[in-house]
């Protein structure tokens, strides 16, 4: 597999790992500590899979990184705010 498709492969799983995390956010208080856990409680295990892909550190790849984070983030509270208000 290449570099290129490791990446690939590691910045959708790290889009994927935080929607359970987005989702558990949204129902919590802003800045309370369960709040500072849903957001961080992914990054050990972000960093877990790039380790165990072998992926080494590139700057050009942290924008897709942080983008798929955030995003994983954002898309999984706008599905529990979308489903509460149904």
């Amino acid at each position: 597999m290449s570099l290129f498709a490791l990446y690939a492969v590691a910045v959708l799983a790290t889009f994927l790992v935080n929607l359970p995390f987005g989702w558990w956010r949204a129902g919590l208080h802003k800045f309370s500590a369960a709040w500072f856990v849903a957001v961080h409680a992914a990054v050990p295990v972000v960093i877990g899979l790039r380790v165990a892909l072998g992926l080494p550190f590139r700057w050009a790849a942290l924008p897709a990184f942080v983008l798929a984070y955030f995003g994983g983030q954002y898309v999984g509270s706008r599905w529990r705010l979308r489903r509460a208000r149904c």
